[in-house]
């Protein structure tokens, strides 16, 4: 667990702490899939409801935070200096992202309340359905993502607005910068 840590992003790589956070989401959506098959021949137990803690700790803080990181910061700067076809693509695109992040949020509720009765031993049903809808969403975004808008970012934004773009990150997230 430490190498993961140590090997994450500063906030000076604002767009790396974005793709990390997408991989993190990966280890998530792949425990929710392993957890099927486990519930079926374990039940709910203690292995399962320590997997269930960890994906609903993600999805409760962290992917929330990396959505506003899109919403607040990354995708209205975005907005303010894309020019020409980058204009064009960004446009086509930020009415899916962001509907994106509201089917996210819808299904996660879903799974919430299943993955909490997990978590408390009181069941151990987890539909696939949801698990797999889930799983579809997050990874057509995340392609979209690190496809599209973070190659653009690269490409368009200056050191400033890096820079930028990492101190707000950060501050979402209650770090002090050092």
């Amino acid at each position: 667990m430490d190498i993961l840590f140590a090997s994450a992003p500063g906030f000076d790589q604002p767009l790396a702490v974005l793709k990390h956070c997408h991989d993190r989401i990966r280890k998530q959506l792949a425990t929710l899939e392993k957890l099927l098959p486990h519930l079926q021949k374990n039940g709910a137990d203690a292995e399962a409801q320590k997997a269930v803690l960890a994906v609903l700790k993600y999805f409760q803080n962290a992917a929330p935070l990396h959505h506003d990181d899109e919403e607040v910061d990354l995708l209205p700067e975005l907005q303010r200096t894309a020019t020409g076809v980058d204009a064009d693509l960004l446009s086509a695109t930020l009415p899916k992202i962001l509907q994106q992040h509201q089917q996210m949020a819808d299904q996660w509720r879903r799974l919430e309340a299943q993955l909490s009765n997990i978590a408390d031993g009181s069941s151990a049903v987890l539909s696939s359905d949801d698990v797999a809808q889930f799983q579809g969403l997050y990874q057509e975004h995340m392609q979209i993502e690190e496809t599209q808008i973070a190659p653009m970012a690269m490409r368009l934004f200056n050191p400033g607005q890096m820079h930028k773009l990492g101190q707000a990150m950060q501050a979402r997230r209650g770090i002090n910068p050092t």
